[in-house]
């Protein structure tokens, strides 16, 4: 226990100190925890750490993937569904051929045993692309279909990986009964985290305590993930589509001191789980060093690099005809949806980053086959695994920068953002228009106290007079302010503080004074940053 202890605060040490060396050189930290997991992997002396698939799978990944799916839009979603049922399902299921048949003809593997690796490889992590591009300031809708992309995929390819390891395992297997089956847990996946978000959504309202409903809002991703998985599912989907179902009925169900707090404890929990994983992923190189079995280095890196070429030539051929061919065969939907910039489909092919899921998977692969002999080949998939996941996010997550630069897409994301601001500004000001109509006439009908008319007038016109009303752009506008009010309240604080030093006022006082001063400081980074989904 005592071992156990001193390992997890060397985890979170490690986490704190590549934190603020990624800070430092401006690199996405995921890419230092992995980079670092290694290095700390190949030291003498340092614990051994094995990741478990099912702490991954059972553990971290449901409220990972639940807080994705909470803070997608729903309408954004169901907006991108062609673009993320084509790269979810199809690309998934196009890889993993792809993959079986390099693994069969030229690596020699047994077919069933080319479309365990093909399953395990062909989904893009939603974990990793997202930790590396939320600040690169790319438009919305790239984010959206990666988002919709990593966190629906999971699914295709879990199913596809359970039928490929008991087709090994039996030596039988029926297409007709694997697609049957497909469907039936995709419809009954969905049906259950419509459900499942539906109940959690009811229990909270109930439940009317911060404390409680964010303890319920943990345990939802939880129990949207463990029954289809236990009955043969994936449980992704379940779980996705719980998530989504709160964040569309969410807003107004969930009270303002929950959305606040839960915002608070879900980013710090997916901050601690995203780097754990990272950095447990790094150090799994001990793993694969400690098989004595492990086929040759130089034909096993060989295998890695095959199958890397493989799986990205394999997203860009199916990236453009998937984005073109909807458009050419129908008008309604050339209409709806204009073939985007070359740039956008370019950099979807490009970003292709591999996770702790396809690691958690190669790592789940049994021991023996139901005759009891060895596995075939699983040794040798679990090392091209581990070497697509390094290549891809250590690669490609240090390229996507200069790629980003070099499509333009900060132009694009800049020009998405100043009509998103000025479609903000004009709703926040009919939104104060129709407040102040009801206030008027709560006021002509003599509803109102003068003095709480003098109040709710005063606050309103505060409120109003905050709205942008200069030739410039909001977003230096909101920079600026949000500049001075920091300033202010970190006046305000000193001089509080000097008054509880002098004993003017009580302990008591100070929090009241501090609490309605953090809420403010609160505002002023939830505008800056983007304010969390209501979980």
């Amino acid at each position: 226990m005592e071992q156990t202890l001193q390992t997890l605060l060397l985890l979170l040490a490690v986490m704190v100190i590549v934190a603020v060396v990624a800070r430092r050189l401006n690199t996405a930290p995921s890419i230092l925890l992995v980079i670092a997991g290694i290095a700390l992997a190949l030291v003498p002396g340092v614990p051994r750490i094995t990741l478990a698939p099912e702490l991954v799978l059972l553990g971290i990944l449901p409220p990972l993937i639940y807080s994705a799916g909470v803070a997608m839009s729903w309408r954004e979603f169901c907006f991108n569904l062609r673009p993320i049922a084509l790269l979810a399902v199809g690309c998934v299921v196009f890889t993993a051929c792809a993959v079986a048949a390099l693994a069969h003809w030229v690596l020699g593997m047994p077919l069933g045993v080319g479309f365990v690796l093909g399953a395990i490889v062909a989904p893009p992590d939603v974990v990793a692309p997202l930790a590396i591009i939320r600040r690169l300031g790319i438009p919305r809708r790239l984010v959206v279909v990666l988002n919709g992309e990593g966190t629906a995929n999971d699914a295709t390819a879990l199913i596809l990986y359970r039928f490929a390891v008991a087709a090994v395992g039996t030596g039988f297997f029926s297409l007709g009964q694997a697609a049957g089956t497909f469907v039936l847990i995709i419809v009954g996946e969905i049906a259950y985290g419509i459900a499942i978000g539906w109940l959690s959504l009811r229990l909270r309202r109930w439940a009317r305590d911060p404390r409680v409903e964010i303890t319920l809002s943990l345990m939802t991703p939880y129990v949207a993930f463990l029954v289809p998985a236990h009955l043969g599912g994936s449980g992704v989907l379940a779980t996705v589509v719980a998530g989504l179902y709160v964040s569309w009925n969410g807003p107004l169900l969930i009270p303002a001191a929950t959305r606040l707090q839960g915002i608070f404890f879900w980013d710090l929990l997916v901050y601690l789980f995203e780097g754990l994983i990272f950095l447990v992923t790094g150090f799994q190189i001990r793993t694969l060093l400690d098989r004595p079995e492990i086929y040759p280095l130089d034909a096993s890196l060989l295998a890695v690099l095959l199958t890397l070429v493989v799986i990205v030539a394999v997203r860009f051929i199916w990236i453009y005809p998937a984005a073109y061919l909807p458009r050419w065969l129908s008008a309604a939907v050339a209409r709806r949806d204009p073939l985007p910039p070359w740039q956008w489909l370019f950099f979807l092919a490009f970003v292709g980053v591999r996770g702790v899921v396809s690691l958690a998977a190669a790592l789940a692969i049994p021991l023996t086959t139901s005759s009891g002999a060895p596995f075939p080949g699983r040794d040798l998939v679990l090392f091209i695994t581990f070497g697509i996941i390094v290549i891809t996010l250590v690669g490609q997550g240090l390229l996507l920068p200069s790629v980003v630069r070099w499509l333009g897409l900060g132009r694009h994301a800049a020009d998405e953002r100043d009509r998103e601001q000025k479609a903000e500004l004009a709703a926040r000001s009919d939104a104060l228009k129709l407040a102040q109509t009801r206030l008027e006439e709560l006021a002509a009908d003599n509803r109102i106290p003068p003095e709480a008319l003098a109040i709710l007038r005063a606050r309103h016109d505060y409120r109003f007079g905050g709205l942008p009303k200069t030739e410039m752009s909001e977003e230096d506008a909101a920079s600026a302010a949000a500049n001075v009010r920091s300033d202010l309240i970190a006046l305000e604080r000193e001089y509080i503080y000097q008054r509880l030093r002098d004993g003017q006022i009580t302990d008591e006082a100070r929090r009241r004074i501090e609490r309605e001063l953090d809420l403010e400081e609160a505002s002023i980074a939830s505008k800056e940053e983007g304010i969390g989904p209501p979980l």
